[in-house]
């Protein structure tokens, strides 16, 4: 059967209190909406349409990759009318799902079974039963335990807002049927507004069958109405992609304290500790161990490898057995080759690091290529930029950097040359040559220090 969708994200969300359009506030590092459109795409759309109003330019410009038709509602005047603007777009066969930007946790396989239900020709309605249901519409069912009709909370009287059962909104019925009943719908009701659910009422008074499907739980139907729910969404989205990953294999030190806010692809036998924060696209070998409080963006590391605690890997490369850390900041461009290591208070940028080359200690190497078995020692720089332009520094296989070097870039160290430390390096050094480059020593007797006066 062919399949339309519709996700209405027009609303302001004025109770999020913020410049940012509702459905853009980001859960787990991507827009509300951008949630609610991967879930969409998964069941194969022939159309999929995003309904805007409120801040459409912002909600475009953040999405501009969308696959999706973007329809505007000039004026919020309720979900029926926001449906009443796609319909121009919709063919008169097949089904239309109705989805909403800001509840993004809904699964692939309840969207699925409720398609499946309205396939049959009759209106599938996502509903869940809630301890404390105020605000939601109320599910209303006739003698016979059929769905009779939907009263929202503020024109629901004592006895209906007593009901748990309520709407979730999220619905799928047949195209012929929503272009049947939409242009009916009225607005007579304590917010003035055209309401969707009113076509429940259609349904069951012309003898079309109302299937509800109950939610697998709350959280996959919640919606983010201020920053409070989108806090508790962030935490269950969390929950479920812990899960996933501790019965695939991986090991969370603890699930409650491990964030992603991307995609993580990971070999066997990874081990992750507390508060790391993976964002982007990362891959993690086989026995990958990550310590505590990392950030690791849009990086992959090799089998074997280890990043140490407090560590932050953007844009890298991190070859099979590799050492990085404590306190290590890989910048975009750094590329480690096998068994490479870069230790506490080292920073890179740019920079190719040969296999088991060693930057262990408090050094900047950028716009660098290090070469195989070099050693860089403690406080070395790359001085690559000239207030205009970057400019590149090669240190070749089996070079030794003393100390508190600062190497001049454009410079080149050959192979096992080395460089005494504490020198300033600003032309080449030969292969197999010792460079030193520092002011001879003098000591000065009986030289006085300067002292404060007294009372200062």
């Amino acid at each position: 059967m062919v399949l339309d969708i519709v996700i209405l994200a027009a609303g302001q969300g004025t109770r999020m209190v913020s410049d940012l359009p509702k459905v853009l506030h980001p859960l787990a590092g991507r827009p509300l909406l951008g949630h609610v459109i991967d879930s969409a795409r998964t069941l194969a759309p022939r159309s999929l349409n995003v309904v805007i109003g409120h801040g459409a330019t912002q909600v475009r410009s953040a999405l501009p990759d969308a696959p999706v038709a973007w329809v505007l509602q000039q004026q919020q005047l309720g979900t029926g009318h926001a449906v009443q603007q796609v319909l121009p777009l919709l063919a008169r066969d097949g089904t239309t799902l109705i989805l909403y930007g800001d509840v993004p946790l809904v699964r692939e396989s309840t969207l699925r079974e409720l398609v499946a239900v309205a396939n049959r020709g009759t209106l599938a309605l996502l509903t869940v039963e809630l301890g404390d249901p105020s605000g939601y519409g109320r599910i209303l069912r006739d003698a016979e335990g059929r769905v009779a009709a939907i009263v929202e909370h503020k024109d629901a009287s004592a006895e209906q807002r007593a009901v748990r059962e309520v709407n979730t909104g999220i619905m799928a019925l047949p195209n012929a049927r929503l272009h049947e009943w939409l242009p009916t719908l009225g607005n007579r009701n304590a917010q003035g507004e055209y309401y969707l659910t009113d076509i429940i009422a259609m349904a069951a008074g012309t003898g079309v069958g109302v299937q509800p499907l109950p939610a697998a739980d709350e959280q996959e139907v919640a919606g983010v109405n201020n920053r409070e729910q989108l806090a508790v969404l962030e935490r269950a989205w969390q929950a479920r992609k812990a899960r996933e990953l501790l019965l695939a294999g991986v090991t969370l030190r603890d699930p409650a304290r491990f964030d992603l806010r991307g995609h993580l692809r990971h070999g066997r036998d990874v081990t992750i500790d507390v508060n790391v924060i993976v964002e982007g696209e990362v891959e993690l070998g086989d026995r990958v161990t990550i310590g505590a409080n990392c950030v690791l963006r849009n990086t992959r590391i090799g089998a074997g490898a280890t990043v140490h605690p407090n560590s932050l890997l953007e844009h890298a490369d991190v070859g099979p057995g590799c050492s990085v850390g404590p306190f290590a900041r890989l910048r975009p461009g750094t590329r480690m080759a096998e068994g490479a290591r870069i230790g506490n208070f080292v920073e890179t940028k740019q920079a190719t690091i040969g296999a088991h080359s060693k930057i262990n200690h408090l050094s900047y190497v950028g716009d660098a290529e290090l070469g195989e078995h070099v050693n860089v020692g403690a406080g070395t720089i790359t001085c690559n930029y000239d207030g205009v332009n970057k400019h590149r520094t090669t240190i070749g296989d089996g070079a030794f950097i003393g100390s508190n070097t600062s190497l001049v870039a454009p410079v080149e160290v050959g192979r096992d040359a080395t460089v005494g430390a504490g020198s300033v390096v600003t032309s080449a050094v030969p292969d197999d040559a010792l460079a030193i480059a520092r002011g001879r020593q003098r000591n000065i007797s009986g030289w006085q220090r300067p002292r404060k006066t007294s009372g200062r």
